[in-house]
């Protein structure tokens, strides 16, 4: 550490003996708050002159200004034990990936056991609309007990929230009847054949009631949906219209 001390008087020639003369040369103004005395030994005699830096080879007597500041705390890990913040990224995007497909691989399977029971419910005991009502109605009592239980959370619903839902639901319910009704008249395979035309119907809602248009791609990707459901439909030896 390096200060400059800059007297007023001209440079003079301090014998170390010589204190009186040594403390009327530095005035109490240029005396740092932060330097301490100097001190000379009286045994030699040393000159210097004040306009000389003075180097400090010890600064153990100072006393830095202390200044609070907010402590942040941070965890180390050893670098052994570190992992990149790319590999958990892909870690919870794959184990998305995994979790959907477990949901669609599940819903699938609850499907096909829905339809082939479904179908011998139907056989016994024909007749549609009471069973898709209380297959229905079944759902939505477990779905009650689910939220008054808290096995899972119930949805935070308005009056917009059932405004905008009302045209879903009243859609979902005559799909679900009308599947079950067909399912009385036909083979479940042959269903299954003509709901595969959905997205066929699909684009032709949005397209005449919603206003919405699609690519040429688009359009052109349903005529092999639609050629397939009517070869099927005409080859179909239980073949009925309702």
């Amino acid at each position: 550490m390096i200060s400059s001390i800059k007297a007023t008087v001209p440079t003079a020639t301090i014998n170390g003996s010589d204190s009186i003369f040594r403390k009327r040369l530095l005035s109490p103004t240029q005396r740092s708050l932060f330097l301490p005395p100097l001190q000379v030994d009286s045994s030699s005699k040393s000159e210097f002159s004040l306009s000389r830096p003075l180097h400090i080879s010890n600064v153990s007597c100072f006393e830095p200004v202390r200044v609070q500041k907010s402590l942040i705390k941070c965890k180390a890990y050893e670098a052994e034990q570190s992992q990149p913040i790319e590999r958990e990224e892909a870690k919870s995007a794959a184990a998305q990936k995994v979790k959907i497909g477990i949901y669609f691989a599940t819903w699938w399977a609850l499907n096909v056991v829905f339809n082939i029971y479904n179908k011998k419910v139907l056989n016994a005991y024909p007749y549609p609309w009471l069973t898709s009502t209380l297959s229905l109605a079944c759902g939505s009592l477990m779905m009650l007990i689910s939220w008054a239980t808290r096995i899972a959370e119930p949805p935070n619903t308005d009056l917009e929230f059932w405004k905008t839902l009302f045209p879903v639901a009243v859609a979902h319910t005559i799909g679900h009847v009308a599947a079950t009704v067909s399912m009385s008249k036909v083979a479940v395979s042959f269903t299954h054949i003509i709901k595969s035309g959905e997205p066929a119907f699909s684009v032709l809602v949005s397209r005449f009631l919603l206003g919405e248009t699609f690519p040429l791609p688009v359009y052109m990707s349903l005529v092999p949906i639609i050629g397939g459901c009517a070869l099927a439909a005409v080859t179909e030896l239980n073949f009925n219209m309702i």
